[in-house]
C-alpha cells in the first residue's frame, strides 16, 4: 500500500497536467449557458401560450394522441407516444408539474439527456489514451523499468481514472444547477418526482410508482450516471491498452459509443442488440419510466450487463497489460 498511493498520485498528477480535465470543464461552461437560454426561451414561451402549467400538460397529451391516429408514424414511435401520455395523465391527475421551472429540475432533465452520449465523450477525453499516449511520449518505457509490479501500475491508472470520472459527474450537476439557478432561482429540492413506472410493451404499470424528493432521485441518477460512465472509462482502458496509437484508441471508442447511441434508436426488432453496452448506458430512462430500446429491458438487466462489459474489460486490461511485450 506504501508503494501504491505515490503511484495513484502520479497518475493523478498526470492527467491532471495534461489539461483535459480544464478542457472538460471548459465544454461544460459554454454547453450548459446554451441549453440554460434555450430553457428560458422555452419557458417564456410557455407562459405566453399557457396560463397554467396543466393547460400546457392537457395540450401535450392531445398532441401525443393525434399523433398516435397517424398512418405516417412507425410503430416504435407510436409506443413511446402511448407511454409519454399516460405517464404525463399520471402527472396530471396527481396534481405535479414534472417540468417545473427550477434550477433543480433543470438540473435533472440536463443529467438525464445526457447519459447515453455526452458524458461518455466528456469521459473519453481522459480516458483514451491513458496507456496509448504514454507509448507514444515513451514515458511507458520510464515507468515499466522501476521496480513496481505491472499490475500495480495499471491499477494505479484505474483508481486516477475512477477519480476523474467522479469529479466529471459532480462538476457537471454542480455547474448546471448553479449556472441554470442563476435564470430559474436555486428552489425545487424538495419538489416531488414520481418514479417507479413499469413498462409492458405499450402500457404503464402505475402499481409500483412513488414520489421521491427531487434531491434524492438526483442522488439515484448520479449514481446510475456513474455506472454508465466507469463501463466507458474501463473499456476505453482496456482499447488504450490494445492499441498502441492514441489517437486509434480514441476514434474506436468513440466510433463505439456514437454508433451505440444510433443503434440504440434502431435496434427495437434486433434482440441480440441489447447484450451490447452502448445500449445498455442510459439507466436513467429506468427511473423515470422511459421504455428501454428493446423489449424486456430491465434496470437489473443492464446493470449486469455493464458489469459482465466492464468485468471483462479489465481481465483483458490487465492480462495484457502485465504480459504483452509494451516496450517495443
Amino acid at each position: 500500500m506504501d508503494r501504491m498511493l505515490p503511484l495513484i498520485q502520479n497518475e493523478t498528477l498526470k492527467i491532471w497536467k495534461k489539461k483535459r480535465f480544464y478542457v472538460v470543464i471548459l465544454v461544460l461552461l459554454v454547453l450548459i449557458p446554451i441549453f440554460t437560454y434555450a430553457q428560458v426561451k422555452i419557458a417564456e414561451n410557455n407562459k405566453k401560450n399557457f396560463k397554467d402549467w396543466r393547460n400546457q400538460l392537457v395540450q401535450q397529451i392531445n398532441d401525443y394522441q393525434n399523433a398516435l391516429s397517424s398512418e405516417r408514424i412507425p410503430e416504435d414511435w407510436k409506443r413511446y407516444r402511448k407511454i409519454a401520455v399516460q405517464q404525463l395523465q399520471y402527472y396530471l391527475d396527481h396534481d405535479v408539474n414534472p417540468n417545473s421551472p427550477d434550477g433543480v429540475t433543470f438540473t435533472r432533465g440536463f443529467m438525464e439527456n445526457s447519459v447515453s452520449l455526452f458524458y461518455p465523450l466528456l469521459v473519453l477525453a481522459i480516458a483514451s489514451d491513458l496507456v496509448s499516449g504514454e507509448r507514444s511520449t515513451g514515458t511507458i518505457k520510464m515507468l515499466l523499468t522501476r521496480p513496481v509490479r505491472r499490475w500495480k501500475i495499471l491499477f494505479s491508472k484505474l483508481v486516477a481514472l475512477t477519480l476523474y470520472v467522479s469529479l466529471i459527474v459532480v462538476t457537471s450537476g454542480i455547474l448546471s444547477y448553479l449556472i441554470s439557478g442563476a435564470f430559474f432561482g436555486y428552489t425545487g429540492w424538495d419538489m416531488p418526482v414520481f418514479t417507479g413506472f413499469v413498462i409492458h410493451g405499450s402500457t404503464v404499470d402505475d402499481a409500483y410508482v412513488h414520489a421521491v424528493p427531487q434531491w434524492l432521485y438526483i442522488l439515484m441518477q448520479s449514481g446510475l450516471i456513474w455506472v454508465s460512465s466507469m463501463t466507458v472509462a474501463i473499456l476505453a482502458l482496456m482499447v488504450s491498452v490494445l492499441i498502441r496509437s492514441s489517437a486509434a484508441s480514441i476514434v474506436t471508442m468513440m466510433a463505439a459509443v456514437i454508433a451505440g447511441t444510433i443503434l440504440s434508436s434502431m435496434s427495437s426488432s434486433w434482440e441480440s442488440a441489447k447484450y451490447l453496452f452502448a445500449v445498455n448506458l442510459d439507466l436513467t430512462n429506468y427511473l423515470s419510466g422511459s421504455p428501454p430500446p428493446i423489449n424486456g429491458m430491465t434496470l437489473s438487466f443492464s446493470l449486469i450487463t455493464l458489469a459482465a462489459w466492464a468485468i471483462g474489460g479489465l481481465i483483458v486490461s490487465f492480462g495484457v497489460f502485465t504480459k504483452q511485450d509494451i516496450l517495443n
